[in-house]
């Protein structure tokens, strides 16, 4: 991928050559496959295989709730207790869960080692996979404690959708959106268009989906290759994740991330619209493209003291006051002249929140 300091691959039946990937960029001794209780009874096997004696699987449990350091902890130890050293690589298969933690893990184990992300889920492919955010969840909030490594390789094989749940494709296809509205109004249409005539099933459409996929991880890497720490414009990727953490986590992360982020970039485009940096219209168009993705647009039945704690608790957030990332239209974000992110009183948070459309 141009830009990007490592390659991804993205090719439908790319899963069967994983292991001649991941030999080709790293020449470590050992392989160690980190995946969840969902994954890895459909294709840890498979990988495993390929690399022959000496590969571990090591297999942790599913769902957002462990996400946190007691599981990186576990996955250290366990690595520890089988031997691995400095000379392994570790091989994160699953979605952005396993992709986060396994980055972490590879982050700080010894001090840092390789890794190679084979994304399962369709948020995984186009999001997580890229730009070497790792890190675990915290009570106080999501991705509070992490680090940025960026993998070895990336590896993307569209076919495995077709084992994926819909409601999870439909949560990966909000990223697949909030790629189209922060940078690229003919991919948001695109987008909005498969949606309204494709069932979001892994199959139907598959080729067409393969060329999504490849649009959005272009659009992200683009972004990160300018600002890999987020200093500056890696900021436009938090594009209804402010309020979309704050749902999750006060949800006790019974959302989908996807959704989550769906709910937030309906009421973040209204927020936008409320300060008059974004076009009159935008927020309903947005809404339209969720609505045809079958995503979710409304506010789940939360405390709104609990969202606002969660808000301002961000990582985004700065002197105690949530900030933003705002769309000034479809295409295009506000807020460059103040580093792409803009901070917003609780007041009008409140009322964007707790005011119908």
């Amino acid at each position: 991928m141009v830009g990007l300091p490592y390659p991804v691959t993205i090719r439908q039946g790319s899963l069967d050559r994983l292991a001649e990937i991941v030999r080709a960029v790293s020449p470590s001794h050992r392989v160690a496959i980190i995946t969840d209780a969902n994954v890895g009874p459909r294709y840890a096997e498979r990988a495993s295989k390929q690399f022959g004696a000496g590969t571990a699987t090591i297999v942790t449990s599913s769902g957002e709730r462990h996400k946190t350091r007691e599981t990186w902890a576990s996955l250290t130890d366990q690595l520890l207790a089988l031997g691995f050293g400095r000379d392994s690589i570790i091989v994160a298969i699953g979605g952005g869960i396993v992709g986060d933690l396994a980055g972490f893990v590879a982050a700080t184990y010894m001090r840092g080692v390789p890794y190679v992300q084979v994304p399962t889920s369709l948020l995984a492919m186009v999001d997580a996979s890229i730009g070497g955010k790792t890190g675990v969840d915290t009570p106080a909030g999501k991705n509070l404690v992490g680090a940025f490594h960026q993998p070895a390789a990336v590896v993307i094989d569209p076919n495995v959708l077709s084992t994926l749940p819909v409601d999870h494709m439909r949560a990966g296809f909000a990223e697949i959106l909030k790629h189209g509205v922060i940078a690229d109004a003919g991919y948001f249409d695109s987008a909005r268009a498969f949606a309204e005539h494709h069932a979001l099933d892994g199959r139907d459409g598959a080729d067409e989906l393969t060329a999504l996929i490849e649009r959005s991880v272009a659009i992200k890497a683009s972004i990160v290759t300018q600002d890999e720490k987020e200093a500056g414009l890696r900021k436009v990727l938090n594009f209804g994740h402010t309020i979309g953490h704050a749902i999750e986590a006060a949800a006790r992360f019974g959302l989908l991330h996807g959704h989550a982020v769906a709910i937030g970039m309906v009421l973040e485009a209204r927020i936008a619209e409320r300060l008059g940096v974004a076009t009159a219209g935008t927020t309903r168009t947005i809404e339209q493209a969720c609505n045809a993705a079958k995503l979710p647009t409304a506010l789940p039945d939360l405390p709104l003291a609990t969202l606002l704690e969660f808000a301002r608790s961000d990582k985004k957030a700065r002197g105690g006051k949530a900030e933003y990332a705002l769309p000034a239209r479809i295409g295009a974000m506000a807020g460059g002249d103040r580093g792409w992110s803009i901070p917003v009183e609780d007041t009008i948070v409140t009322d964007v929140l707790f005011t119908k459309a």
